[in-house]
Protein backbone atom coordinates (compact mmCIF):
# COMPACT_ATOMS: atom_id res chain seq x y z
CA UNK A 1 0.00 0.00 0.00
CA UNK A 2 1.49 3.41 -0.98
CA UNK A 3 2.33 5.62 2.03
CA UNK A 4 0.01 8.50 0.62
CA UNK A 5 -2.83 5.78 1.79
CA UNK A 6 -1.88 5.47 4.79
CA UNK A 7 -1.09 9.33 5.69
CA UNK A 8 -4.82 9.91 4.27
CA UNK A 9 -6.12 6.81 6.63
CA UNK A 10 -3.79 8.59 9.53
CA UNK A 11 -5.43 12.27 9.09
CA UNK A 12 -9.00 11.01 8.43
CA UNK A 13 -8.45 8.81 12.20
CA UNK A 14 -7.17 11.94 13.49
CA UNK A 15 -9.99 14.42 12.07
CA UNK A 16 -13.07 12.27 13.31
CA UNK A 17 -11.68 11.43 16.86
CA UNK A 18 -11.62 15.38 17.53
CA UNK A 19 -15.54 15.62 15.53
CA UNK A 20 -16.07 12.58 17.92
CA UNK A 21 -15.16 13.88 21.03
CA UNK A 22 -16.76 17.33 19.91
CA UNK A 23 -19.98 15.57 19.71
CA UNK A 24 -19.25 13.43 22.55
CA UNK A 25 -19.17 16.62 24.83
CA UNK A 26 -21.73 18.17 23.42
CA UNK A 27 -24.09 15.53 24.47
CA UNK A 28 -22.93 14.02 27.47
CA UNK A 29 -21.34 11.43 26.66
CA UNK A 30 -18.95 11.35 28.96
CA UNK A 31 -16.89 9.11 31.34
CA UNK A 32 -17.29 10.13 35.02
CA UNK A 33 -14.65 8.95 37.48
CA UNK A 34 -15.83 6.46 39.90
CA UNK A 35 -13.85 4.60 42.67
CA UNK A 36 -12.80 1.55 40.00
CA UNK A 37 -11.34 4.28 37.45
CA UNK A 38 -8.27 4.85 36.58
CA UNK A 39 -8.60 8.59 35.23
CA UNK A 40 -9.81 11.54 37.65
CA UNK A 41 -11.08 14.08 35.40
CA UNK A 42 -14.42 13.32 33.42
CA UNK A 43 -13.55 12.60 29.79
CA UNK A 44 -15.52 12.35 26.57
CA UNK A 45 -15.48 8.09 25.07
CA UNK A 46 -16.25 6.65 22.06
CA UNK A 47 -13.14 7.74 20.06
CA UNK A 48 -12.81 4.29 18.89
CA UNK A 49 -15.68 4.77 16.25
CA UNK A 50 -13.18 6.81 14.45
CA UNK A 51 -10.57 3.74 13.55
CA UNK A 52 -13.90 1.48 12.86
CA UNK A 53 -15.00 4.44 10.48
CA UNK A 54 -11.74 4.50 9.16
CA UNK A 55 -11.03 0.88 8.94
CA UNK A 56 -14.17 -0.23 7.09
CA UNK A 57 -14.29 2.05 4.36
CA UNK A 58 -10.87 1.18 4.01
CA UNK A 59 -11.42 -2.43 3.82
CA UNK A 60 -14.53 -2.11 1.25
CA UNK A 61 -11.96 0.25 -0.94
CA UNK A 62 -9.94 -2.99 -1.06
CA UNK A 63 -12.39 -4.95 -1.75
CA UNK A 64 -13.76 -3.32 -4.69
CA UNK A 65 -10.18 -2.52 -5.69
CA UNK A 66 -9.69 -6.38 -6.12
CA UNK A 67 -6.33 -6.05 -3.13
CA UNK A 68 -8.73 -8.12 -0.76
CA UNK A 69 -10.67 -10.80 -1.45
CA UNK A 70 -14.15 -12.16 -0.26
CA UNK A 71 -12.95 -14.61 2.98
CA UNK A 72 -10.87 -12.18 4.44
CA UNK A 73 -13.20 -9.26 3.81
CA UNK A 74 -16.05 -10.90 4.79
CA UNK A 75 -14.43 -11.83 8.24
CA UNK A 76 -12.79 -8.87 8.96
CA UNK A 77 -16.05 -6.56 7.83
CA UNK A 78 -18.42 -9.14 10.44
CA UNK A 79 -17.00 -6.98 13.04
CA UNK A 80 -19.78 -4.61 11.59
CA UNK A 81 -22.15 -5.92 14.22
CA UNK A 82 -20.15 -5.86 17.17
CA UNK A 83 -19.13 -2.61 16.14
CA UNK A 84 -22.68 -1.25 15.98
CA UNK A 85 -23.47 -3.09 19.03
CA UNK A 86 -20.72 -1.62 20.91
CA UNK A 87 -21.14 1.97 19.94
CA UNK A 88 -24.90 1.47 21.72
CA UNK A 89 -23.27 0.32 24.61
CA UNK A 90 -20.83 3.27 24.93
CA UNK A 91 -23.94 5.85 24.35
CA UNK A 92 -26.80 3.64 26.43
CA UNK A 93 -25.16 1.23 28.35
CA UNK A 94 -26.84 -1.89 27.40
CA UNK A 95 -26.90 -5.14 28.83
CA UNK A 96 -24.07 -7.92 29.10
CA UNK A 97 -26.73 -10.45 27.08
CA UNK A 98 -26.80 -7.86 24.08
CA UNK A 99 -23.09 -7.44 23.98
CA UNK A 100 -22.55 -10.93 23.93
CA UNK A 101 -25.19 -12.44 21.10
CA UNK A 102 -23.25 -9.51 19.10
CA UNK A 103 -19.86 -10.90 20.05
CA UNK A 104 -20.76 -14.24 18.88
CA UNK A 105 -23.12 -13.06 15.80
CA UNK A 106 -19.37 -11.59 14.98
CA UNK A 107 -17.56 -14.49 15.20
CA UNK A 108 -19.81 -17.16 13.75
CA UNK A 109 -20.40 -15.02 10.81
CA UNK A 110 -16.41 -14.04 10.54
CA UNK A 111 -15.83 -17.85 10.96
CA UNK A 112 -18.01 -18.88 8.19
CA UNK A 113 -16.24 -16.50 5.66
CA UNK A 114 -12.88 -18.41 6.90
CA UNK A 115 -14.20 -22.05 6.45
CA UNK A 116 -12.97 -22.04 10.18
CA UNK A 117 -9.49 -23.03 11.17
CA UNK A 118 -8.07 -25.41 9.00
CA UNK A 119 -5.05 -26.65 10.93
CA UNK A 120 -3.25 -25.94 14.32
CA UNK A 121 0.90 -25.65 14.23
CA UNK A 122 2.26 -26.85 17.72
CA UNK A 123 6.18 -27.39 15.93
CA UNK A 124 6.53 -31.28 17.44
CA UNK A 125 3.21 -31.90 16.06
CA UNK A 126 -0.26 -30.26 14.23
CA UNK A 127 -4.09 -31.05 14.68
CA UNK A 128 -5.92 -30.89 11.82
CA UNK A 129 -9.46 -32.34 13.41
CA UNK A 130 -11.39 -29.38 12.07
CA UNK A 131 -14.62 -29.01 13.94
CA UNK A 132 -12.48 -28.84 17.35
CA UNK A 133 -10.47 -26.46 15.71
CA UNK A 134 -13.27 -24.34 14.57
CA UNK A 135 -14.63 -24.62 18.35
CA UNK A 136 -11.30 -23.49 19.43
CA UNK A 137 -11.42 -20.40 17.62
CA UNK A 138 -14.74 -19.19 17.98
CA UNK A 139 -14.04 -19.31 21.58
CA UNK A 140 -10.06 -17.85 20.53
CA UNK A 141 -12.32 -14.68 19.22
CA UNK A 142 -14.92 -14.06 21.80
CA UNK A 143 -11.75 -14.40 24.42
CA UNK A 144 -9.84 -11.58 22.51
CA UNK A 145 -12.58 -9.55 22.15
CA UNK A 146 -13.47 -9.41 25.48
CA UNK A 147 -9.58 -9.11 26.72
CA UNK A 148 -8.99 -6.40 24.89
CA UNK A 149 -12.07 -4.91 26.18
CA UNK A 150 -10.85 -5.79 30.07
CA UNK A 151 -7.10 -4.02 29.13
CA UNK A 152 -8.36 -0.71 27.98
CA UNK A 153 -8.59 1.61 31.34
CA UNK A 154 -5.59 3.63 31.35
CA UNK A 155 -4.08 6.13 28.48
CA UNK A 156 -2.50 4.86 25.46
CA UNK A 157 -2.36 1.51 26.76
CA UNK A 158 -5.20 0.00 24.09
CA UNK A 159 -3.55 2.12 21.25
CA UNK A 160 0.21 1.42 22.20
CA UNK A 161 -0.65 -2.46 22.24
CA UNK A 162 -2.82 -2.42 19.06
CA UNK A 163 -0.34 -0.72 17.03
CA UNK A 164 2.67 -2.72 18.42
CA UNK A 165 0.35 -6.02 17.59
CA UNK A 166 -1.00 -5.21 14.01
CA UNK A 167 2.34 -3.87 13.74
CA UNK A 168 4.43 -7.30 13.99
CA UNK A 169 1.64 -8.60 11.96
CA UNK A 170 3.08 -6.70 9.42
CA UNK A 171 6.36 -7.34 9.57
CA UNK A 172 6.14 -11.40 9.95
CA UNK A 173 3.17 -11.24 6.97
CA UNK A 174 3.95 -8.24 4.55
CA UNK A 175 0.22 -7.99 4.61
CA UNK A 176 -0.22 -4.08 4.31
CA UNK A 177 -3.64 -4.54 5.96
CA UNK A 178 -2.16 -4.37 9.16
CA UNK A 179 -0.51 -0.85 8.20
CA UNK A 180 -4.40 0.01 7.53
CA UNK A 181 -4.93 -0.65 11.13
CA UNK A 182 -1.65 0.29 12.47
CA UNK A 183 -2.81 4.25 11.23
CA UNK A 184 -5.94 4.29 12.60
CA UNK A 185 -5.00 3.83 15.78
CA UNK A 186 -2.30 6.40 15.54
CA UNK A 187 -4.58 8.98 14.57
CA UNK A 188 -7.05 7.98 17.47
CA UNK A 189 -4.37 7.95 19.86
CA UNK A 190 -3.01 11.47 19.51
CA UNK A 191 -5.79 12.18 20.89
CA UNK A 192 -5.77 9.43 23.83
CA UNK A 193 -1.95 10.17 25.03
CA UNK A 194 -1.75 11.10 28.43
CA UNK A 195 -3.38 13.28 29.46
CA UNK A 196 -6.23 11.65 27.41
CA UNK A 197 -8.56 13.81 25.94
CA UNK A 198 -11.19 11.01 24.97
CA UNK A 199 -10.90 7.44 25.74
CA UNK A 200 -11.70 4.62 22.94
CA UNK A 201 -14.83 2.76 24.21
CA UNK A 202 -16.36 -0.53 23.94
CA UNK A 203 -16.51 0.14 19.79
CA UNK A 204 -12.89 0.77 19.90
CA UNK A 205 -11.23 -2.76 22.45
CA UNK A 206 -13.66 -5.05 20.98
CA UNK A 207 -12.91 -4.26 17.50
CA UNK A 208 -9.23 -4.34 18.03
CA UNK A 209 -9.61 -8.25 19.60
CA UNK A 210 -11.87 -9.36 17.30
CA UNK A 211 -9.62 -7.99 14.67
CA UNK A 212 -6.82 -9.59 15.98
CA UNK A 213 -8.13 -12.45 16.38
CA UNK A 214 -9.55 -12.75 13.03
CA UNK A 215 -6.16 -11.83 10.97
CA UNK A 216 -4.22 -14.71 13.92
CA UNK A 217 -7.14 -17.52 12.51
CA UNK A 218 -6.29 -16.39 9.05
CA UNK A 219 -3.04 -16.21 9.37
CA UNK A 220 -2.93 -19.55 10.42
CA UNK A 221 -4.97 -20.94 7.63
CA UNK A 222 -2.68 -19.68 4.97
CA UNK A 223 0.67 -21.01 7.26
CA UNK A 224 2.00 -17.66 7.27
CA UNK A 225 2.82 -18.47 10.82
CA UNK A 226 1.39 -20.29 13.84
CA UNK A 227 -0.91 -19.29 16.54
CA UNK A 228 1.44 -18.96 19.04
CA UNK A 229 2.93 -16.07 17.31
CA UNK A 230 0.17 -14.25 17.94
CA UNK A 231 -0.10 -15.81 21.53
CA UNK A 232 3.00 -14.56 22.32
CA UNK A 233 2.69 -10.76 20.53
CA UNK A 234 -0.44 -10.44 22.57
CA UNK A 235 1.30 -11.79 25.94
CA UNK A 236 1.20 -8.46 28.25
CA UNK A 237 -2.73 -8.79 27.64
CA UNK A 238 -3.96 -12.38 28.15
CA UNK A 239 -1.61 -13.05 30.91
CA UNK A 240 -2.61 -9.75 32.92
CA UNK A 241 -6.93 -10.58 32.32
CA UNK A 242 -6.10 -14.29 32.96
CA UNK A 243 -4.25 -14.14 36.28
CA UNK A 244 -6.75 -11.23 37.41
CA UNK A 245 -10.01 -13.12 36.31
CA UNK A 246 -8.16 -16.88 38.07
CA UNK A 247 -8.00 -14.88 41.57
CA UNK A 248 -11.15 -13.03 41.08
CA UNK A 249 -12.51 -16.83 40.43
CA UNK A 250 -10.74 -18.00 43.51
CA UNK A 251 -12.06 -15.18 45.64
CA UNK A 252 -15.60 -16.00 44.97
CA UNK A 253 -15.80 -12.22 43.58
CA UNK A 254 -18.35 -11.20 41.10
CA UNK A 255 -16.57 -11.18 37.45
CA UNK A 256 -19.44 -8.95 35.80
CA UNK A 257 -18.84 -5.91 37.89
CA UNK A 258 -15.98 -3.20 37.34
CA UNK A 259 -12.95 -3.48 39.03
CA UNK A 260 -9.26 -1.82 39.80
CA UNK A 261 -7.32 -5.15 40.09
CA UNK A 262 -5.22 -5.65 36.45
CA UNK A 263 -1.44 -5.33 36.62
CA UNK A 264 -1.74 -2.08 34.68
CA UNK A 265 -4.33 -0.28 37.36
CA UNK A 266 -2.14 -1.80 40.57
CA UNK A 267 0.98 0.07 38.84
CA UNK A 268 -1.48 3.20 38.64
CA UNK A 269 -2.52 2.85 42.09
CA UNK A 270 0.82 2.48 43.85
CA UNK A 271 2.57 5.55 41.64
CA UNK A 272 3.06 4.82 38.33
CA UNK A 273 1.96 7.50 35.96
CA UNK A 274 0.16 6.43 32.57
CA UNK A 275 3.46 7.25 30.48
CA UNK A 276 5.36 5.20 33.03
CA UNK A 277 2.97 2.29 32.19
CA UNK A 278 2.81 2.55 28.71
CA UNK A 279 6.74 2.64 28.98
CA UNK A 280 6.84 -0.39 30.89
CA UNK A 281 4.35 -1.82 28.66
CA UNK A 282 6.12 -1.24 25.42
CA UNK A 283 9.80 -2.34 26.88
CA UNK A 284 7.64 -5.85 27.60
CA UNK A 285 5.86 -5.98 24.08
CA UNK A 286 9.61 -5.54 22.48
CA UNK A 287 10.81 -8.85 24.45
CA UNK A 288 7.97 -10.92 23.58
CA UNK A 289 8.65 -9.51 19.80
CA UNK A 290 12.19 -10.91 19.91
CA UNK A 291 10.64 -14.34 21.51
CA UNK A 292 8.35 -14.56 19.06
CA UNK A 293 10.73 -13.67 16.22
CA UNK A 294 12.71 -16.50 17.50
CA UNK A 295 9.96 -19.17 17.65
CA UNK A 296 9.21 -17.69 14.10
CA UNK A 297 12.24 -18.68 12.89
CA UNK A 298 13.03 -21.79 14.85
CA UNK A 299 11.41 -24.87 12.46
CA UNK A 300 11.97 -27.22 15.82
CA UNK A 301 9.64 -24.91 17.56
CA UNK A 302 6.84 -23.97 14.30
Amino acid sequence: MKFIYLIIILFLSYILTYVIRYLAIKRSIIDIPTERSSHTVPTPRGGGLAIALVWYAALVYLFISKRMGLPLFGALSSGIILSAVSLLDDIYNLSPKIRLVAQIASALLGLLFLSGMHTLEFGVFTVNISILLSIFAFFFILWFTNLFNFLDGTDGYLGMEGIFIFLAFYIFSGDSINLVMCFAILGFLIWNWPKAKIFCGDIGSTLLGYTFAILAIHYQNLNSFSLIIPIILSGLFWFDASITLARRVINRENISVAHKKHAYQRLNQVGYSHLKVLILGLVINITLFFIAFGALKNDKLL
